[in-house]
């Protein structure tokens, strides 16, 4: 198996998370990056890209970009560097990175040109696995009056069922330059762009068959850093809750009606630590987290009780930090989980006379509160 030098290669990171950036900017040049260039928005990366295009700028080999921003967000520079008349490179590799790797968001990153989706929290391997595929299989091009991007059939894709593409390759027209990128005008038009592998070239690839790898001593390397930054992760994580407590008890001063953009930025919040959690060490973060954030979406409720809910998932996301319960926690992790889930109902339910917990009401009477927050009652847990 040969191994690729990424030396010569320029990466545009981008991210609104400092921190974010921070680290995967180290774990990219401890891979091997030649350069790696950083963007908070898609505003910048589009500026740093339309520079790129200039004689004098510095040419972009991939982009690595977040899914959620503002006021550009990933899928808006995405369609911008595959669609954009300004677009240096509308065959740019790029990969979508996001901790919304819900089945919707990668397909809908796929189908706006996409070439990989990177999930997080992520690993070295993960990130390495990533820049590798797209360096070993590069897709074909397909253009038609709907879509211009990487073919959405992997090389490995095992086929669900008969093929329902009304076209086949023997109908396209191929295409071998880059020169000049254009779209079909006839509807039934496909054309496909086969373009060299300047990628895999510029990587040192030429003498051998992919699949390629990276230097083992990188990976490690790149592992070991991050282990390391588990300490500046629990900084900044403590800082993300003390920032979630404060919304909630400005959230608290207001009337419901006026609770909206609280709520919106405690679900980014909560987008951001469910991303990050299992990078460094703590699944549980990023599981609480990610309850968090689906609780919290688009018109979610904001009335008090649901207030109060969310401190318990910030309780819960500050105890796992004080006892330092990393990995799944094992049954410290249940029982946390568990008390979370029974806080959950406590404020989603009215509670019984009797001070315990009312049972959930039939689907089609329950609240928007009940709703947001579909939590079961308890099981017996074990742990192996």
């Amino acid at each position: 198996m040969g191994v690729y030098n990424l030396e010569r290669l320029t990466f545009l990171l981008v991210d609104d998370n400092r921190f974010v950036v921070k680290i995967l900017q180290e774990v990219l040049k401890t891979l091997g990056a030649g350069q790696v260039m950083t963007a908070e928005n898609g505003v910048e990366a589009i500026e740093i890209l339309t520079a790129s295009g200039n004689v004098y700028g510095k040419s972009i080999d991939m982009v690595i970009s977040d899914l959620v921003m503002a006021p550009i967000d990933g899928h808006l520079l995405l369609k911008w560097v595959r669609q954009g008349r300004d677009s240096p490179n509308r065959f740019m590799p790029f990969i979508m990175m996001s901790g919304a790797a819900d089945t919707e968001h990668v397909e809908k990153a796929r189908d706006g040109g996409a070439n990989e989706f990177l999930a997080k929290p992520f690993s070295a391997a993960t990130v390495s696995n990533r820049i590798l595929e797209v360096i070993d299989y590069p897709r074909q091009f397909i253009a038609t009056r709907e879509y211009f991007g990487p073919d959405r059939h992997r090389h490995n894709d095992i086929p669900a069922g008969p093929d329902r593409r009304v076209k086949t390759e023997k109908d396209a027209t191929i295409i071998y330059s880059s020169d000049r990128v254009r779209r079909p005008k006839a509807s039934g038009d496909v054309y496909l762009f086969r373009l060299p592998n300047s990628l895999k070239e510029k990587a040192g690839g030429t003498g051998f068959s992919p699949p390629g790898e990276l230097p083992m001593r990188h990976l490690q390397a790149a592992d070991e850093q991050l282990q390391r930054k588990t300490l500046e992760f629990h900084d900044w994580a403590l800082g993300y809750l003390t920032t979630l407590s404060s919304i909630c008890d400005r959230a608290l001063k207001l009337p419901e009606e006026k609770r909206a953009t609280h709520f919106k930025n405690i679900n980014l919040l909560a987008h951001e630590l469910r991303g990050q959690g299992g990078t460094f060490g703590y699944p549980l973060i990023t599981q609480v987290g990610e309850m968090l954030y689906k609780a919290t979406m688009a018109r979610c409720p904001t009335e008090d009780r649901a207030v109060t809910i969310i401190k318990a998932h910030i309780d819960t996301m500050r105890r796992v930090f004080k006892d330092k319960v990393t990995g799944d926690g094992g049954q410290v992790g249940i029982e946390l989980i568990q008390e979370l889930k029974r806080a959950i109902r406590k404020y989603t339910f009215d509670d019984a006379a009797d001070g315990g917990v009312a049972e959930p009401a039939p689907a089609a009477g329950k609240s928007a509160l009940e709703r947001a927050y579909p939590v079961k009652h308890d099981t017996p847990t074990t742990v192996e």
